[in-house]
């Protein structure tokens, strides 16, 4: 079965996700691939500035705005599964 979300297709669970609420997971969660210093602020600014922004569209009543805030929130709490076993293979010595 397709999936489209405003006239585009979604291919997976995660694509349909941020088609149909609007949200990057990787901006608010942190990528899967390796990202420098630079370009984890950069991401972590930007996932900021649409974060208070989107609570700010809450304040004023927008609801849908409301849950966006709530889910981008959650996902700023998250690590990467496989991020984190890198990390933690790398702290010990372990082959990734």
């Amino acid at each position: 079965m397709r999936m489209y979300v405003a006239g585009q297709e979604a291919h997976g669970d995660f694509e349909f996700a941020e088609l149909a609420l609007g949200i990057d997971v990787d901006l608010f969660r942190g990528s899967l691939e390796f990202e420098t210093d630079g370009e984890r602020a950069a991401r972590e600014d930007a996932a900021r500035d649409i974060l208070a922004d989107l609570r700010a569209e809450a304040e004023a009543g927008d609801e849908v705005a409301g849950w966006d805030a709530l889910y981008a929130d959650a996902l700023t709490h998250t690590i990467p599964f496989l991020r984190s076993v890198r990390a933690h293979r790398a702290g010990t010595g372990e082959a990734a």
